[in-house]
């Protein structure tokens, strides 16, 4: 049976451990929802980075990963840079690795900003 998980990838990162926090919020409230693993991990300047991560799931049996970008859209980091991190990764460790579309392209997730938009121009 193959064990699985998801890796929330956030962009970039910061030191300032504010930024982070919705980010580690987000990664604690799915985590008993999504029924399987989930942790996150960014792509710069925060830690932990893809690698280690993939590393660390690995270790405990997970064999496919499924990397759920935190992006509005898919840029030239979703379109080369990640890609190539992830094809370096399998190199190293015996994982199955999925890249799914970024947030910004599920309708759920632009029905959501609408609604914010909507009630904040409500709220004028």
């Amino acid at each position: 049976m193959t064990q699985s998980a998801m890796i929330l990838l956030a962009h970039h990162g910061s030191s300032d451990a504010r930024w982070r926090a919705p980010f580690e919020t987000l990664e604690q409230n799915l985590q008993p929802s999504v029924g399987k693993p989930v942790v996150l991990a960014f792509t710069e300047l925060s830690e932990p980075s893809l690698e280690p991560r993939v590393a660390e799931l690995t270790a405990q049996g997970i064999s496919r990963l499924e990397i759920l970008p935190l992006f509005f859209a898919a840029g030239r980091h979703l379109r080369e840079d990640v890609p190539g991190q992830l094809e370096e990764i399998a190199r190293q460790h015996s994982v199955s690795l999925h890249l799914l579309d970024p947030v910004g392209q599920h309708s759920a997730f632009v029905d959501a900003h609408a609604s914010i938009v909507e009630s904040q121009a409500q709220d004028l």
